[in-house]
């Protein structure tokens, strides 16, 4: 089973993102919205703070 390595969670205006890594994919994001729908990419960052920055312009775009 796969380590995965969690960097932050942050809720910002009910929504849920969490930063992770995990040995395979490096590190990513998700977002669970209000509603409890998951979103993200299967893209891979090389660095928490870019996976972080990319899952917050996201938010931000959701609104």
């Amino acid at each position: 089973m796969p380590q995965v390595k969690i960097y932050t969670i942050l809720c910002i205006n009910g929504s849920i993102l969490i930063v992770f890594y995990t040995p395979g994919q490096c590190w990513q994001f998700r977002i669970v919205s209000r509603t409890g729908g998951i979103f993200g990419e299967q893209k891979i960052y090389y660095t928490a703070e870019a996976a972080l920055t990319t899952g917050l312009e996201w938010l931000r775009d959701e609104r």
